[in-house]
């Protein structure tokens, strides 16, 4: 079997978090100056970061955070999020702030 390069598992995080997400991949979103965010919805701006082999950590940068909410600001977009997977193959989880967190909250408490 061939070995993935890194861009084609990014790739398919990118893919495989947009369809869960109704969204759409950014082509190209680390190659431009303007634009970025690996994929978007309606709302959202997401950033997402993969190892290329499975990890039992992961390091998060708070660039990569600060990126998100800068781009999505420049997008008018009102909620960004850095989505990480420790393994190519398992599920993401998603950072977001505090503000978004307790909608999530709110919103779930009342369902």
């Amino acid at each position: 079997m061939k070995k993935l390069t890194a861009k084609q598992i990014s790739e398919m995080q990118e893919q495989r978090i947009a369809k869960r997400l109704g969204g759409r991949c950014q082509p190209n979103s680390g190659g431009t100056r303007f634009g970025g965010g690996d994929v978007h919805t309606k709302d959202f701006l997401i950033e997402a970061k993969v190892p290329i082999k499975p990890q039992k950590s992961f390091t998060v940068h708070k660039e990569w955070i600060k990126k998100s909410e800068e781009q999505a600001f420049e997008q008018n977009k009102p909620y960004s999020a850095v989505a990480i997977a420790f393994d190519p193959d398992g599920p993401d989880y998603f950072i977001i702030d505090s503000r978004l967190f307790k909608i999530l909250v709110d919103y779930l408490e009342e369902v």
